[in-house]
């Protein structure tokens, strides 16, 4: 016998939109506090979770969900996305450069932004893993750019292994910045391939300041493999717009969100 609809109840597909835009503004969802939201049975509510988990859209937690990184998993697929929101990042952090630093820039499309918005005439020593960040940096007059070897990981055009993290930790930077896939106030910065990780959680040591990248879609989200945590980085950079919720939890770890 089919059971007669909850009181108030939504169709499905726009309850599980409201679950996801809730997410999307905050980073995180409750179940018990969806069921009041929505009007519905905790059964309904873990059902629609589970069913939203199934099909990639959010991660499953004890008593909820957490937001799923919507970044594209593919090198190609990441130049193609988003690359306004990469630019304002970019020039965020380049505030954060002065002459004559030692510099490591991480892999990824927002450290080639990054590269971007560098002025011309800057002058430092960048050490990068990454070619083609390497590439970019060889163009300006005044950088030496030293590049550190290792097996390349071709899902992000970097070098990965003990190679590239025993380089690395003979290093002491002044300022780092580093990629960031995932990136949420409880959990933590996130990656989804395990050699990168590894590699970023070197760089979180290796330079008295850390600047993450994060335009306002890695935001509150979560990837499978983790980094640090999220206050190991002393600044983020992100979009003057990004929305107070998702921002607001980072000032409260003591981390400088730029601009």
């Amino acid at each position: 016998m089919t059971s007669p609809p909850e009181r108030g109840a939504l169709l499905k597909d726009e309850r599980q939109r409201r679950i996801l835009d809730e997410l999307t503004a905050s980073g995180r969802v409750v179940a018990t506090e969806l069921q009041t939201l929505l009007d519905v049975s905790p059964h309904t509510i873990r059902r629609d979770l589970d069913e939203l988990a199934e099909a990639g859209r959010l991660v499953r937690v004890h008593g909820g969900a957490l937001a799923r990184s919507s970044t594209a998993i593919t090198y190609e697929g990441r130049q193609a996305q988003g690359a306004d929101a990469k630019r304002a990042v970019a020039r965020a952090a380049a505030t954060m450069l002065v002459p004559g630093q030692v510099v490591i820039v991480d892999g990824g499309s927002t450290a080639l932004a990054l590269v971007d918005a560098i002025p011309p005439d800057h002058t430092g020593t960048f050490v990068t893993h990454s070619p083609p960040v390497a590439a970019a940096l060889a163009r300006l007059p005044g950088a030496e750019v030293v590049v550190i070897g290792g097996r390349l990981e071709p899902r992000a055009m970097v070098a990965v292994g003990a190679q590239t993290v025993a380089a690395y930790r003979q290093i002491t930077a002044d300022v780092c910045f580093l990629g960031v896939w995932s990136i949420h106030a409880e959990h933590g910065i996130s990656q989804q391939y395990p050699d990168e990780a590894d590699v970023r959680r070197t760089l979180l040591e290796r330079a008295n300041l850390v600047v993450g990248l994060a335009h306002r879609d890695k935001l509150g989200t979560v990837a499978p493999f983790v980094v640090g945590p999220a206050d190991s980085l002393t600044h983020l950079a992100t979009e003057r717009d990004a929305p107070e919720p998702l921002v607001a939890p980072f000032r409260e770890l003591g981390v400088r969100v730029l601009p």
